[in-house]
């Protein structure tokens, strides 16, 4: 869930404010910061909330690609050593988690 805060600090990045437990009815701001709307907070973190799901593919292909050694070895092993059995085995893993995880 994204966080009020980081909906304010999207609108604007040198915000001050104060809040309890992320309720919009308490937010005070502070040294003069210009007051932003609660429709607004809640529009932006709507947005942000919907740019984070519709990443969720991407955080998942992070966690399950072969680690970059893997991708080191293979790849140097099929330049320099003239033998494409890891880079193969790579390949493969690799098209796998896209596969698995789709856009």
């Amino acid at each position: 869930m994204i966080t009020l805060m980081r909906a304010i600090k999207s609108i604007n990045p040198i915000a001050e404010c104060t809040f309890t437990d992320d309720d919009l009815d308490s937010i005070q701001w502070l040294n003069g910061t210009t007051p932003i709307s609660k429709a607004d907070i809640l529009a932006k973190q709507a947005e942000l909330q919907t740019e984070y799901d519709n990443k969720s593919y991407a955080r998942a292909r992070d966690k399950e690609y072969p680690k970059v050694k893997e991708f080191m070895e293979a790849y140097t092993e099929k330049e320099i050593g003239d033998d494409s059995t890891k880079w193969d085995a790579y390949v493969i893993k690799y098209n796998k988690v896209r596969t698995e995880n789709p856009k």
